[in-house]
Formats: C-alpha cells, structure tokens, sequence
C-alpha cells in the first residue's frame, strides 16, 4: 500500500502516466495485430478440436494448417462456448451477474495457472466487479484486497497486450477513485484520446465525484471543462454534485452558473437536488452574493433574449432568503410569493428542424412510401387544431376500445375549436376495421370521420406513434393523449426540445363516471425560472399536476415580500 492510499504495484507507481503507461508503450496497431492473431490461431483451434485432429511441431504446440472443411456454423459456436475460454467467459458472465467478484478472482488464478488464455471481455468482467465490489454478494472479502487484485489485473491485461477499450478505462478510473485517487482516475481519461477512445459521460464519473467529495472544487471544475471540451453533456447528478460542491465552497456565481445548467438540461429536479439548492438558499453565504442597484433594462432585455423566464444578470439584492415548498394555481400564480410564472416560447425554427428530424427517423423506421403518403394526406386535409392518439384515448380505463369515449373527445375538441373544426383522429388500421369497430354505430361514426378526413387509419405494420406525433408537430397544435412518451421510440428525438414541445402541446384525460375530461397544458413552462425582481421558482418531480399539485420550490429575498 502506498502513502497515499492508492493499491497500486510498485510498476505501476513509478512511471508518469499511472497505469496506462503500460499502454502508451504499446503501439495499438501492434497490439491489435497480436489480437488478431489471437483470434486466427483460436477459430484454427476450433476446427480442429470438431474433428479430433491436432497437430503438433516440437515443443512449442504449432498447429498446422489443415485442409478446408465445411463446419456448421452452429457447430463453430457450440466448440467456442465449450473451449475453455468460453467456459470461462460464462462463469464470470454469471459472477457478474450476482456481483461474486470473490468466485470471479477465483476463476481467474485458475485460469492463469491453466494457461487459459484471456481475452477483452475476460478483462472488463473482472474489473468491472472489482471496482464495484460493494454489489459483492459472495463470501466477504476485503474492499482493500479487492482493490489491489483489480490493479494487478489491470496490470496483467496490459502484459497480455490486450487493447482497452472505454469500458476498461472507465472500471480502471473507478478502481482508482475507490482507492480515494481522484486525480488518477482523472488522467486515465484524459488518456483515453491518445487511444481513440471517446470517453462517455460514465468514464468522467469516478474523478468528478472523487473531487467533490474531497471538496476539491478547482479540480472537478477542470473535469466539468475537459467532459465540455470532449463534447460529453453532463446530467442532473453530475450537476447537482457540482452545485453542491460550489455552495459548500462559498462560490456564490459558481451556483449560479450550475442552476441556469440544470434549467436548460432538466424540466424538473429530483428530491436530491431541490435538497441541495434549498441548503444553498438558506446558507448564510446566499445572503452575502448579489447586487443592491442593477440595471433593469439589462434584466428586461436578457428575459427578452432569452425568450423567457430568466435573465442570467447574476444574484440580485442582497439579503437572507425566505425558501419553502409550495405549488402553482391553474393559472401559474405561485401559491407562496403570487409571481406569476411565465410560458417560455419555442423558436419556430425549432420545430420546423424538429418535424424534419422526425421525418427522417420514422422514415428510416416505418415504410418510407407509407409515411410520405401520410404526409401528403395531411397536407391536403390539414392544418387541424388538435390531433388525437385514438389508440391511447380510446382504452383509457377500458378493457376494450371505446368508440363511445373516443367520440366524446372529438365532440369536446371540436368545441373549443376557433374554427370548429374536427381533430385528427389518428387510429391503426386493424382498430378501424375489426373488433368494435364492427358495431354498425361505430361503423357509422368511422365513415362520418373519413368523410370529413379526420380520420387517418394508419398501415398494417406500423407504428402509429410517428404519424401522431408528426402532425402535432407539423401543425403546430394539440396533442390529446396520456402516452408519457418515454419508450425508446421517444428517447431518439433527444432531451432538448421535445420535453419543452411536449410541455405546451400536450393535453392529457382523466375519466371519471361522468365521462373523460380534458386537462389543458399549463399556461407556464415547468423549468426552473428566474424573475426579473431576482425570484427564483424552480419545479420538482413530486408531483404530477394531473392528480397532485406538482410541488415547486420558491426563494425570495426580503425586499420581494415587502
């Protein structure tokens, strides 16, 4: 054990580039060659092994080249999982499966002692539980002893010559943040460039948590820059630890700065960091930061700027803040402070590039020919006021789709209208033709609808989640459905603009026994909001303002509640 605390072998301490140094040695494409070479003597292994011909030249076990013969490649997958390596990779797939890093450790001396020769993913499974060795649910072990056997594989994979990959970096930088090293799980990815390797918001994680929790504020600021400078975005935890960090330092722009990022990266926070922000404003240092005297045109013309919501003029006033948990009324009005929060517009010219990049992806993942058809329906039938996803709607606390409901949201849309016209009615073919559909009332209604070309039956094989959310979009409108819109599908279009899309466009149903009742978007934007007066509103993830009053944090100084 080193002074500083590090588990590290004497090799490894002494060079100047802590554990990849090994690697830096290395030319990669040697190393890759002498992978791939590994590979071409492992497949020639194989085949011979399926006809029981081994050949051997001397001493040092050469196999010769046999002649071609047509192996199965069933047969070429079965003799690679019962080779030894194989077996291996499924008994430390299965320690990693139940966290048993003590059996995987045991598996792997087995395995150096049989000459079992180890491969990438041998590697990463191992370190990978080493470094996570509190999810351990095998027989105890030392944490520390876990620690210096995960350094020693490390080193031992880099003796083997086996190329690293972000995985590897990343169980590497969490070994050393586990042996409190920060700085060195720093460098490992700043390495990872010289490799090729794009570093992944994860390979950051164990150096900037490593440095808030040692309270080194600079240094995990250095991080913030290098995740910046790779193009890696950080997330709400990454965010949340930094403000505390910043608000623990006394770093009163710095928590500024991390509070507009949480706006423009999250709708909402979660329970931890509203615990966070709630400590900084009730610390004695937020009373301390701010300005007495600024200029309200500046302020006025930031909000202007920004389209709403903030300024980003700074803290303003000075004086200890008054912060409790509170919610806003129907129309935005907070229940604490009555500021009234403000709706924070959309560049038009970001849903035109939203509505393009949703073309492009349900083109690439519905028949090409029938969405461009949709498209062109919808350009002679539309713009229409409000679309809705019939599927959702129409099974809404329903064992079976309900015309009768579905029909009831139409009428209630139509009404509220300004040119009184029916809403897109989007319903997959199979639900417009067959089932209830059937009814000759229900017939009846869904003729009614085509007539009026508010009713689109989207093709067999299709998902008709694409054609809903596209004409919402393209029309600029309403879109009534109770999707929260979180599967993989919606995870495609990115966490920017949809959420801040979906925020002002999306009405959503309750039904009760007097039938299904509309609940319109909010007429403010749920995000985090700075006042001009130096208010600050920001919203939680309790909360659902559908059933429960989502609940919002409000800071205000003395001077705003004179």
């Amino acid at each position: 054990m080193l002074s500083n605390g590090s588990f590290l072998l004497p090799s490894l301490a002494r060079t100047s580039s802590p554990l990849l140094s090994f690697f830096v040695k290395i030319p990669l494409p040697l190393i890759y060659r002498q992978n791939h070479s590994h590979c071409r003597s492992f497949e020639r292994i194989l085949v011979e092994n399926i006809y029981h011909k081994r050949f051997s030249m001397g001493k040092s076990n050469r196999f010769c080249t046999m002649a071609s013969a047509p192996v199965s490649n069933r047969a070429t997958k079965k003799a690679r999982r019962e080779s030894p390596e194989g077996l291996l990779k499924h008994k430390f797939d299965m320690c990693s499966k139940h966290g048993d890093v003590a059996e995987a450790l045991r598996l792997y001396d087995e395995a150096r002692i049989n000459g079992v020769q180890l491969n990438l993913h041998h590697y990463n499974v191992l370190l990978y539980l080493c470094s996570s060795v509190e999810l351990s649910s095998g027989e105890m072990v030392s944490s520390d002893l876990v620690l210096k056997r995960g350094f020693e594989v490390f080193e031992q994979m880099v003796m083997d010559k086996v190329a690293p990959n972000e995985a590897t970096i990343t169980s590497a930088a969490r070994l050393a943040a586990a042996a409190e090293d920060p700085e060195r799980a720093f460098e490992l990815v700043k390495q990872m460039k010289s490799f090729g390797i794009p570093p992944k918001l994860r390979s950051y994680g164990p150096a900037l948590f490593g440095f808030c929790k040692k309270g080194e504020a600079e240094r995990a600021y250095d991080v913030d820059s290098h995740m910046a400078e790779s193009g890696v975005l950080p997330e709400e935890s990454e965010l949340s630890a930094l403000l505390k960090l910043s608000s623990d330092s006394k770093k009163g722009d710095k928590v500024y700065e991390m509070l507009h990022r949480l706006r423009t990266t999250i709708r909402q926070v979660s329970e931890s960091t509203a615990e966070v922000i709630e400590d900084w404003f009730v610390s004695e240092e937020a009373g301390k930061v701010g300005i007495v005297d600024w200029d309200v045109n500046n302020v006025k013309e930031g909000v202007r700027s920004g389209g709403g919501g903030w300024h980003g003029q700074g803290w303003l006033g000075i004086g200890n803040w008054r912060v409790v948990r509170t919610r806003m009324n129907e129309d935005g009005v907070c229940q604490s402070c009555n500021e009234k929060l403000v709706c924070i517009d959309i560049d038009p010219r970001e849903t035109e590039n939203f509505a393009a990049s949703l073309t492009s992806l349900a083109c690439g993942r519905e028949v090409k020919a029938d969405f461009l058809r949709f498209q062109e329906w919808l350009k002679r039938h539309g713009p229409f006021d409000a679309v809705i996803d019939a599927a959702n709607v129409g099974l809404i606390n329903q064992h079976t789709f309900n015309f009768f409901q579905l029909k009831s949201v139409v009428h209630q849309l139509q009404q509220i209208s300004p040119s009184k016209k029916l809403p897109l009615i989007i319903l997959h073919t199979s639900r417009v033709n067959g089932g209830p559909a059937q009814d000759p009332r229900n017939k009846k209604l869904i003729e009614m609808w085509k007539k009026a070309g508010a009713l689109y039956a989207t093709p067999s094989g299709s998902n008709d989640d694409w054609y809903w959310l596209y004409a919402a979009v393209s029309c600029n409108c309403l879109l009534v459905t109770n999707d929260e819109m979180r599967d993989h599908l919606f995870q495609l279009l990115g966490t920017s603009f949809f959420p801040r899309w979906k925020e002002k466009h999306q009405a959503r149903l309750s039904v009760s026994s007097r039938g299904p009742q509309l609940h319109m978007p909010p007429p403010y934007s749920n995000v985090i909001q700075e006042s001009e007066d130096g208010r600050w509103h920001v919203p939680t993830i309790t909360g659902d303002d559908l059933e429960t009053p989502r609940q919002w944090l409000c800071a205000t100084r003395a001077r705003n509640t004179d």
